[in-house]
């Protein structure tokens, strides 16, 4: 074989299915990989594919073209610099070099500015969809140049996932801007998640509901307005038994992990002064799942939490409102993402384009929902829509569906089942569309104790009491 057109530095799952995905595309290939059980495994699977692999960084650069295109799927974080760093002697200016791991933004920010200085370019991309995407099709968040995009268009819109024909791959906004979408990204996961996990939580503790009945009930779900990946999923996760024949899903231990960017997201949205309670509420039960010890004794020392029944005779469409509850709750999580995304781009002049982010969400990542095309259209018509729960297209939606959330909760709460993502849903929401909020009498408090100042409803202007002791 020639010299390869693209090579990929990490052979592990992602790196090793994404290289095979481009060469099944009819690129040609180079993989480098210290391990050599790694370097075996990728020459096993590419048997009739124009790819190869090696163990060192010279035959490795040696054997790609020039601009070298060179993608890293290796861990974040101190990884990706030293790959870099055994990179850069061997490298000339104009090749390209891709970040296509979970890393921070602002290391891409750090990566971008020191490896131009040296002449070479620097793309940061985020990745969605795991093995399965990253083998037959992911979701491919492309920041940086628009124009260093241009040398690897062909490689990453070839390997992503495909909706009525159109790449899920796109150049979505300038400097680190794919990293940031990715963790955004990652960030509705997390809300997605966790308001599936209370539904399935409602429906088990609420009705004892059977995990096969639940899972027909999910099944159903994702048939209609709620289709999605991570509803699909759910259905397949609790049909699946142990060996003993009883669902897995109950032989798992209730702590669930994170690594880390939900909880970048929250940061980020309260740096910028973005709402996004639903997600901060999912990273905060990811947090309390963690501290299993601790809940054992709570729950044996302070006896608050009972597991109760409710009559399903007494409320018969109560199962209905958690379907239109789960329903909401998704978009008001969409909708915070997309509002970070917004003031994000303005914030680090990233010129975000939202529309394309909705439509290559719409297939390969992990939050792939119908719903995104609504999304995706919403901002077709409004560009500059603030919050898409201002768009025509949710708003009667929102209206039918706001009370069903409503009554799901009050059904949690006499359920005694947490639902602390649910809850943020609709607090949102409903904060959301308020005209009037008690932030005045904070304003007021502020000013009382800290001569803070405040503005009034019927006058121009900044003002401050200089004594609110009325006994005075």
């Amino acid at each position: 074989m020639g010299q390869a057109q693209f090579g990929m530095i990490g052979l592990g799952t992602m790196g090793r299915n994404f290289l095979l995905n481009v060469a099944e595309h009819g690129f040609s290939g180079i993989g480098y990989n210290k391990h050599q059980d790694k370097l075996d495994l990728l020459l096993e699977e590419c048997k009739g594919l124009p790819l190869t692999g090696v163990d060192n960084v010279p035959d490795f650069i040696a054997g790609l073209e020039k601009p070298r295109r060179i993608m890293m799927l290796v861990p974040a974080g101190d990884a990706v610099d030293s790959v870099i760093n055994d990179l850069l002697p061997h490298l000339d200016p104009g090749d390209v070099v891709i970040d296509g791991g979970n890393s921070h933004f602002s290391d891409t920010e750090r990566r971008e500015a020191f490896l131009n200085s040296k002449g070479i370019e620097f793309l940061g991309v985020g990745v969605s969809g795991g093995e399965e995407g990253a083998r037959h099709g992911a979701s491919i968040m492309i920041g940086g140049k628009p124009e260093v995009y241009e040398h690897v268009r062909p490689m990453l819109e070839a390997a992503s996932a495909k909706v009525n024909g159109e790449p899920c791959a796109a150049h979505v906004g300038h400097g680190s801007a794919g990293h940031f979408v990715k963790m955004v990204h990652n960030g509705i996961e997390y809300g997605l998640m966790q308001l599936i996990a209370e539904s399935f939580d409602l429906l088990q503790r609420g009705f004892q509901i059977t995990d096969d009945k639940a899972a027909d009930l999910f099944e159903r779900w994702d048939k209609g307005s709620l289709n999605s990946f991570l509803i699909e999923i759910t259905s397949t996760v609790l049909r699946k038994k142990d060996d003993d024949g009883s669902p897995l899903v109950e032989k798992i231990l209730d702590t669930a992990g994170q690594k880390g960017t939900g909880k970048w997201t929250s940061q980020v949205a309260m740096d910028l002064g973005v709402p996004i309670p639903t997600i901060d509420s999912a990273v905060t039960m990811r947090q309390i799942s963690a501290r299993k010890a601790e809940r054992v004794e709570a729950a044996e020392n302070l006896g608050i939490v009972q597991d109760m029944q409710i009559d399903e005779t007494l409320a018969p469409d109560t199962i209905g409102f958690i379907e239109s509850a789960l329903h909401l709750a998704f978009v008001t999580t969409y909708a915070q993402g997309f509002s970070l995304l917004q003031t994000a781009s303005a914030e680090k002049n990233y010129e975000l384009d939202l529309v394309e982010i909705a439509k290559i969400w719409r297939g390969g990542c992990i939050i792939r929902a119908a719903m995104l095309e609504d999304l995706r259209k919403a901002f077709e018509a409004k560009p500059n829509l603030p919050n898409i729960l201002l768009a025509d297209t949710f708003r009667e939606l929102i209206r039918q569906e706001h009370g069903l959330l409503k009554a799901t909760i009050k059904f949690a709460i006499a359920a005694d089942v947490p639902c602390m993502a649910f809850s943020a849903s609709h607090n949102y929401l409903k904060a959301y569309a308020s005209k009037r909020l008690p932030a005045n009498l904070i304003q007021a408090q502020r000013d009382f104790f800290g001569a803070h100042t405040y503005q009034r409803i019927d006058k121009e202007g900044t003002f401050h009491t200089p004594d609110w002791d009325v006994t005075n």
